[in-house]
């Protein structure tokens, strides 16, 4: 168990969205927080807001975790000013419109260097300063879409797919280590964030319409808010959830992926609509 109250956090993707709601969550708690983004105007407003409700410790960097020298220079700069940093969560994250053939290379690789690189060289970057933590906890912000793969979504699905296998892996490398870091994955479904509006498009699709239609269908699915998402990780991290479903469709898809694995798309497609397709975070 890792208590919130005393904590030092990292987290990143601050300024906005599950990572500000977190932020906030985290300071009334009594932890001390290490803000990531590269939004510099957003981090010193959720700073400024922290600073109204909670007296804690709050330091911001302005970071891009598409780029691995970055996050290195986050991680050293976060545990000088926290050297009890016991937390680390890697929150940030993107999404790319199109299906596979409206997509190229270079924006899959774009996309994969922030949700999934970014994921694996903040863990690598922190990792030693957890260790020596009496108790610390990573959490990796997954999606839904690393447990159910819709049509639409094959670079977010392989990106976040990678970070579940990456984190249950591990996970069960610091067991077997008898680290005292504790690692949870986070799934997410339709969180009332900003992360489809703010999305790159394919580089092949030409119709506006259907993107404002997608971003549409996303806002009337996305029934959790940041705030209420946030609580939910929160109370995962203080009871060593290895995994943390957000949302009660979340629950439904994953219950649907484990009885049904190879036809659930047919089922949800049936259920839920094309709404289905515009879920996750």
């Amino acid at each position: 168990m890792t208590t919130i109250c005393g904590s030092a956090v990292a987290v990143t993707g601050a300024a906005s969205g599950i990572g500000r709601a977190l932020a906030l969550e985290l300071a009334t708690g009594g932890a001390d927080l290490a803000l990531a983004d590269r939004d510099e105007p957003g981090l010193a407003a959720v700073a400024a807001e922290i600073g109204k409700v909670a007296p804690r410790k709050v330091t911001v960097h302005r970071v891009d975790v598409g780029e691995a020298s970055e996050i290195a220079g986050f991680a050293d700069a976060a545990t000088r000013a926290h050297p009890s940093l016991n937390i680390l969560i890697n929150n940030a994250g993107v999404s790319l419109l199109g299906q596979f053939h409206e997509i190229d290379q270079a924006q899959m690789e774009w996309l994969f260097n922030i949700n999934f690189w970014g994921t694996v060289h903040a863990t690598r970057a922190f990792l030693p300063q957890l260790a020596r933590q009496r108790e610390a906890h990573i959490v990796n912000v997954s999606s839904i879409f690393g447990i159910v793969a819709p049509p639409g979504q094959t670079a977010y699905c392989a990106s976040k797919f990678a970070v579940r296998g990456f984190s249950e892996s591990l996970r069960h490398e610091l067991a077997v280590a008898a680290s005292p870091v504790r690692l949870s994955v986070v799934h997410p479904g339709g969180v009332a964030t900003n992360i489809v509006r703010n999305s790159r498009t394919g580089i092949a699709v030409s119709d506006n319409a259907r993107r404002a239609q997608l971003i549409e269908r996303f806002d009337a699915a996305a029934r959790t808010t940041p705030a209420a998402a946030a609580r939910i990780i929160i109370a995962g991290i203080e009871n060593n959830r290895p995994r943390i479903l957000i949302g009660r469709d979340a629950r439904l898809m994953d219950l649907l992926q484990r009885f049904l694995p190879a036809t659930y798309w047919s089922v949800l497609q049936r259920r839920l609509g094309s709404e289905t397709a515009q879920a996750g975070k």
